[in-house]
């Protein structure tokens, strides 16, 4: 699938999975390790590493921070693929952190594993949000993405989205949610909103052949 064009202050469904749909993430390790690649590899300057940055001064990362490629307004991370609601806010700031997540976690977990080769299938696939009803639904499909694939026991461990965010106020938010809650009278009427749409998600993958594709199953 060719990517539209990336264009600044406008929103994206980005998506990947791993290389013939196997697991990505093997432990909660594995989930913050790429959440915190998610926050340091979105900014401006190229940070080289991880493992680089952690040498740094907070008061330089801080600063970095300020200048970031993208805005997350939602996520979901599955056992082998990954959702991304994005407002690119940087020329080519969509494609250039895709480039380091998926290149600095596959070198990640291919050391970590003693494996070597592609980790995800080609280059990660995204589509333009062009309504804001979409944004909305969408929003929701993200954040309960886990539940559209029924996931349940040791696999469910396995997932994180960014539904504790929206839901609960969670203090370690990267997401700009308030894009989101803020057409919504309050947490609970969007949390209603998100639930019912799953009926709908679930209705219209059994007959779009498209949409099931972007499932991801």
């Amino acid at each position: 699938m060719k990517h539209p064009p990336f264009v600044n202050t406008e929103f994206y469904h980005v998506y990947n999975r791993g290389v013939d749909r196997r697991q990505i993430f093997s432990d909660q390790y594995d989930l913050q390790r790429f959440l915190q690649s998610i926050d340091e590899f979105n900014v401006f300057e190229p940070i080289g590493s991880i493992y680089e940055s952690s040498f740094l001064d907070q008061s330089i990362l801080s600063k970095r921070k300020k200048k970031r490629l993208v805005n997350f307004i939602a996520y979901c991370l599955n056992l082998n693929h990954v959702h991304f609601i994005i407002q690119q806010v940087r020329k080519g700031g969509i494609s250039e952190l895709m480039k380091r997540l998926f290149g600095g976690y596959t070198w990640y977990f291919n050391k970590k594993h003693n494996r070597s080769g592609s980790l995800f299938q080609g280059t990660f696939k995204a589509k333009h949000i062009d309504s804001n009803e979409y944004l909305l639904h969408l929003s929701a499909y993200v954040n309960l993405n886990y539940r559209v694939h029924q996931l349940g026991g040791l696999t469910a461990k396995l997932c994180k989205s960014s539904w504790g965010e929206f839901i609960d106020g969670s203090a370690n938010s990267f997401c700009n949610k308030n894009i989101i809650l803020e057409q919504f009278r309050n947490v609970r009427e969007y949390k209603q909103f998100a639930e019912s749409s799953l009926k709908d998600i679930a209705e219209r993958k059994k007959r779009d052949r498209e949409f099931h594709e972007m499932l991801l199953e």
